[in-house]
């Protein structure tokens, strides 16, 4: 609670921001998913979005933090602590989206009475329900400082890492349903997401406790970090590449209904923004050696590649649904308000639209200032000042 009582104001601020987010929810839940901005032709929407969104930053954490013990790289090992902490947190931020996004939680039991073996929705929940219990034995086990324990959980701590995040692209890429989402390197595009994103969370983190004096990071460490963050950008961005190449080179109808929308339609400015700010910018500020060793212009960089990230997530997810891969056909009814209204094939649609309610953004910034309250406790409880060698 060290960080709580240090900063009072942010902490304030922060648990005002979860009771108006828990409010919404309650609101939500009496009122149905009617209060946000999906439909019945985008029937994922801002919850979904920052569920892959933290997905991805808990995985890099914990990937970063296992590599440490399976490959034997000690100075990654002075980072494990924090890297963990903030694994954990971001990975009960993303179940929480999705119990969000259910609407009806109260018939989540269902799961349990009900279970479709076939679902990759059922997959994810066994995959990150296993990933939160290694998240909580891998912390228990480094704050007891049992090394044996640590090292044989990180054995099953890396694989699970990457197949978590295979797992949330197997929901998109076994679905023939919608056009760009069906892809067979949809699982290393986000673990090479989730790669950057987690590591350049991770960064932004370290120079924060740094800052406030509860953990310090030698320069040598930090500028091997942003090297390795360099490298995932590049296998990221190698990685987009194959797959708008093959879409717009094969020419199929669907691929260059999708390549037109992400390079000129709605989503365009969140796919150039992760293009340009959250790749090729990040990328060179951080090939060269020197500027890895200033901690301002890292910070920015990892900014960039946060920000690219959650872009590439919105443009991911909301261009399928934009561009529906059977056209002319009568539609759906559009579950909108406004569609009880009308008459007759009036209240079909082939295409939808979709703009996340105030309400949608308040119980998001909630769940957010909830994580962000849950680390500074655990931070402040578990990581014990110390100075590592300059």
């Amino acid at each position: 609670m060290e960080l709580i009582k240090r900063y009072k104001a942010l902490s304030a601020v922060l648990a005002a921001l979860v009771i108006v987010g828990v409010a919404c929810w309650i609101y939500q839940l009496m009122c149905g998913l009617t209060v946000t901005g999906m439909n019945n032709g985008t029937s994922w929407g801002l919850y979904i979005t920052n569920f892959m969104f933290f997905v991805g930053l808990s995985a890099g954490g914990l990937i970063v933090a296992s590599s440490a013990s399976v490959f034997h790289i000690a100075k990654f090992k002075q980072v494990a602590l924090p890297a963990i902490i903030l694994s954990t947190v971001c990975i009960c931020a993303a179940g929480m989206f999705v119990l969000i996004d259910l609407g009806g939680i109260q018939r989540v039991w269902r799961i349990l009475t009900g279970p479709n073996p076939t679902s990759p929705l059922l997959w994810d929940v066994c995959v990150i329900t296993c990933y939160l219990i290694i998240n909580i034995c891998y912390l228990v086990f480094m704050t007891k400082g049992n090394d044996r324990a640590v090292s044989i959980t990180s054995r099953f701590a890396l694989p699970c890492a990457i197949l978590v995040h295979s797992v949330t692209a197997w929901i998109f890429g076994l679905e023939i349903a919608k056009e760009g989402w069906y892809s067979a390197i949809l699982a290393p595009i986000f673990v090479a997401s989730a790669m950057d994103s987690g590591l350049a969370l991770l960064l932004l983190v370290l120079s924060a406790l740094k800052k406030m004096r509860v953990f310090e990071t030698s320069r040598d460490l930090m500028a091997s970090l942003a090297g390795l963050l360099a490298t995932c950008i590049a296998v990221d961005a190698f990685f987009i590449f194959c797959e708008l190449l093959t879409m717009g080179y094969n020419g199929t109808h669907g691929g260059m209904l999708i390549l037109t929308e992400l390079t000129s339609g709605a989503t365009a400015p969140f796919f150039w923004f992760e293009i340009i700010g959250g790749l090729v910018i990040p990328f060179c500020v951080l090939v060269f050696a020197k500027n890895r060793e200033k901690t301002a212009v890292v910070n920015v960089a990892c900014v960039l590649v946060v920000l690219g990230v959650f872009c590439k997530r919105i443009w991911l997810l909301f261009t399928s649904f934009i561009t529906p891969n059977v056209m002319g056909a009568p539609g759906i009814i559009s579950g909108s308000s406004t569609a009880i209204r009308e008459t007759g094939t009036s209240s079909f649609a082939v295409l939808s639209s979709y703009a996340p309610t105030a309400f949608e953004v308040l119980i998001v910034v909630g769940v957010i200032s909830l994580v962000a309250l849950a680390f500074m406790v655990l931070a402040g409880t578990l990581i014990r000042p110390k100075k590592t060698a300059e």
